[in-house]
């Protein structure tokens, strides 16, 4: 274990609660996390008193008590959404509580298990907490996810170090991408959200008509839409309050128009989705609609995604993040959506988020379409970036400027 360890466990708690849901005086948060993760959580409430918190509300989740049910509950209760949870979480929102999501990847937790009794629950969960999500994607509160290392986790990215390396080897992988490790890691996230920002100032100021991605087994346009906003790491929510939802983050993104993606996608690394891992997949996209796909590994899964609900078939957002990046550099695949579309350029299926438009975050679901936003249950990221990836932005004249040349920027 890195002998400055304590040293960056307590920077990178006090960066999800200072930096990432910015804590204010008076606020509540709630912490959703693993049952492996209690040292940590205990960390993190110490830290939010000190910063002057409420209360905080801690909610559980377990991994073997997550595969128990699937594997033995009767089939018709996977219909039914967490509705006390998603009462407490109503009551929670409106008293302004601040949300942190402690989440530790297994990409094998739900091998073996009937993909659709997974779809089925999701689906409903979904639908039940429908308004805290809605709320997520209008930055209405402030919220935040950190990683918390597992042996599984640690056990699948480092299976070929010897056993007693491996949690310290992707606790130091985390600290890295979070800038936990430097002297400075407040201040140095601050320098980096800046760095994000002269870039989506200056894709803002070419308001783009439509991006061209060009890259082995992709050759894809994505339309953007109307009154578009480049968005960099940081938001701000109803109170004026800045929050950094994703850390690590290294990227800048929109919304695409919902009906104006054409051609085809390949993946570059692989989704970890629902416990099932989608390995070696493709698109293709006709007026905005996946219209055929293909997967190497887990293409039932996949399935079940697409058929979540309309808008699952439609892209909700549109990433930029260099190949050169602090997590790409390392060489690793986390097997965990939140570093690894901080490593490559990607996309998502489903909705888009309210802000990625001006004026958006007041706006209506109808209005939103109206300016092309896609509507829809999940949002799903996934990786195409690569070092053989251009892109082309493309004028409203239909002229072309370069983005992105050899999986870097161009600007």
């Amino acid at each position: 274990m890195n002998p400055q360890f304590e040293t960056y466990l307590h920077n990178y708690v006090r960066l999800g609660v200072r930096v990432g849901v910015n804590l204010q005086p008076g606020q509540s948060l709630v912490i959703q996390a693993p049952t492996t993760a209690l040292e940590l959580v205990r960390l993190a409430a110490k830290e939010a008193y000190a910063a002057g918190a409420r209360y905080v509300h801690v909610e559980w989740n377990d991994d073997p008590l997550t595969r128990i049910r699937y594997e033995m509950a009767p089939e018709e209760s996977f219909g039914d959404g967490p509705a006390l949870r998603a009462h407490n979480y109503d009551r929670l929102i409106e008293r302004d509580a601040a949300f942190l999501s402690l989440v530790s990847a297994n990409p094998d937790l739900l091998t073996g298990i009937d993909p659709d009794r997974v779809q089925r629950a999701t689906k409903a969960m979904r639908s039940a907490m429908s308004n805290f999500y809605d709320g997520v994607r209008t930055d209405k509160f402030s919220w935040s996810i950190l990683a918390v290392p597992s042996e599984v986790w640690a056990d699948k990215m480092f299976g070929h170090e010897p056993a007693e390396k491996r949690m310290g080897l992707l606790w130091d992988a985390i600290f890295q991408a979070t800038r936990a490790d430097r002297d400075d890691p407040v201040g140095a996230w601050t320098a980096h959200l800046k760095q994000l920002q002269e870039k989506s100032d200056y894709l803002n100021g070419k308001r783009y008509r439509a991006l061209h991605y060009v890259a082995p087994g992709t050759d894809l346009v994505v339309e953007l839409a109307d009154d578009h906003l480049w968005v960099a790491g940081d938001s701000i929510n109803e109170k004026g309050t800045m929050f950094v939802a994703n850390m690590p983050t290294e990227e800048v993104f929109t919304a695409p128009k919902k009906d104006g993606v054409n051609g085809t996608v390949r993946s570059t690394k692989p989704l970890n989705y629902a416990g099932t891992l989608i390995e070696d997949f493709a698109f293709t996209f006709k007026d905005g609609k996946i219209v055929d796909f293909a997967a190497a590994k887990g293409g039932e899964t996949l399935q079940r995604l697409l058929d979540t609900d309309e808008g699952a078939r439609y892209l909700g957002e549109a990433a930029l993040v260099p190949h050169r990046s602090p997590i790409s550099d390392t060489g690793l695949i986390f097997y965990n959506t939140l570093f690894d579309e901080n490593a490559s350029n990607h996309l998502a299926i489903g909705s888009a988020y309210a802000f990625s438009v001006e004026g958006g975050k007041s706006m209506t679901k109808e209005q939103l379409a109206a300016k092309g936003l896609n509507d829809s249950l999940t949002h799903v990221d996934f990786m195409i970036g690569s070092a053989d990836m251009s892109i082309d932005g493309i004028a409203a004249d239909g002229s072309r400027e370069p983005i992105f040349r050899g999986g870097n920027w161009a600007i």
